[in-house]
């Protein structure tokens, strides 16, 4: 499994009754935070996606009021190989719904176009600022945990990876960065290399959907280029949706670290 996942970006843990019960319980917390009326500016792209940032309740140990903490082979190999366990944010409560994508609001028609044909395929972390919007490293995430917390047929929007595309971003960035100070990282424009390293990936690597059955868990590289699929004619979800919590804890060490940890 370590060898895998560093060389290909990604690994899916199996079905564990653990991560069963947590996501059980999550999904209870998650129906309350869609229909939050503080939550309404987080539906998008005509309400077809609930982006969810922040939006699940849980703690640092990843536990939600009434149910448990956490667990399982993915938060042990996370633990072992992604720079230990650290404490977590609120998770991201991704959900999506028939007829994904529409155009987000103030998106160009250029923009839709990569939301739909290109699965808005991006790095976390790398965000987009300013008018034209140009890309910075300004998060620096550990890991990419999903869970899914509903149950959905294969082609019902899922998580879409560009197998072995963390390699071609690390080679780009380390050289974006290679004659940067580490107090000015955060500041350095890689606009241009990272879509240049974008191409490449599409080019190059599988784009690979990732299984996505209730008590599994995805577990991806922190640099590895990913996305969110068309919802396909005839797909089928649970009325919630096809609904993932995203845990993207911050990387001990910053942007360094990012740059150049396995």
């Amino acid at each position: 499994m370590t060898g895998d996942f560093f060389d290909k970006g990604w690994a899916s843990f199996a079905p564990e009754p653990a991560v069963e019960v947590w996501a059980a319980h999550a999904l209870d917390h998650a129906k309350r935070a869609v229909q939050a009326p503080e939550n309404a500016h987080l539906h998008q792209c005509e309400r077809t996606w609930f982006v969810g940032l922040d939006a699940l309740p849980n703690d640092a140990r990843g536990q939600l009021e009434g149910g448990l903490a956490l667990a399982g082979a993915a938060v042990a190999f996370a633990t072992q190989h992604c720079g230990g366990w650290p404490d977590l944010h609120p998770a991201q409560l991704s959900a999506i719904y028939p007829g994904y994508p529409k155009p987000r609001a103030g998106e160009s028609e250029a923009g839709f176009r990569y939301r739909r044909d290109r699965d808005a395929a991006h790095v976390d972390g790398i965000i987009g600022l300013g008018t034209p919007k140009r890309r910075f490293v300004q998060e620096p995430h550990a890991f990419v945990l999903g869970i899914p917390l509903t149950n959905a047929t294969a082609d019902a929007a899922p998580l879409v990876v560009w197998e072995g595309s963390h390699h071609i971003m690390r080679a780009a960035l380390q050289a974006a960065f290679a004659d940067v100070t580490r107090g000015a990282f955060s500041q350095i424009d890689v606009t241009d290399i990272y879509q240049k390293a974008r191409r490449e990936a599409f080019e190059t690597c599988r784009r690979i959907a990732v299984p996505a059955p209730l008590g599994s868990v995805s577990l991806m590289h922190r640099l590895t280029l990913h996305g969110v699929a068309p919802w396909a004619p005839g797909a089928r979800a649970a009325p919630e949706g096809r609904m993932i919590a995203y845990f993207r804890p911050e990387m001990a060490g910053g942007v360094a670290a990012w740059l150049s940890a396995p």
